[in-house]
């Protein structure tokens, strides 16, 4: 099964962040992408860029209304992601696990569907 872990984070404290702190962080993710590229679990990920440079468009049956900032005005904001295929929901979590920290704060984990999440037409 297919699952996107989904990590949320302050972006004031990631800019806030010593040398040392990004350091430990990069380590951890990189240690992470070397083990599950080596199980075959990995098959994507990336950071995103800060909330600030984000553009979020909201339907309206006119036009689309276009806003330079993320669908919410939260703290923690979703600043990256992983696509991980594994055996079962408890394995996508102990994969997760490995990430929340004193930067990650919040993780989802999502089963992804081949159909968009919805029921396929009758």
């Amino acid at each position: 099964m297919k699952y996107m872990v989904l990590m949320y984070a302050d972006p004031a404290a990631t800019e806030a962040m010593t040398p040392a702190e990004r350091a430990d962080v990069f380590r951890r993710h990189e240690a992470l992408h070397k083990d599950l590229e080596g199980t075959g679990e990995m098959l994507n990920g990336a950071g995103l860029a800060y909330p600030r440079d984000t553009t979020t468009l909201t339907w309206h049956p006119d036009t689309p209304t276009e806003t330079k900032a993320p669908l919410t005005a939260t703290t923690n904001q979703l600043t990256a992601y992983y696509v991980i295929d594994c055996a079962t929901p408890e394995r996508a979590r102990e994969i997760a696990e490995r990430v929340l920290d004193f930067h990650v704060v919040a993780i989802e984990i999502r089963p992804i569907h081949d159909t968009f999440g919805m029921d396929a037409p009758r």
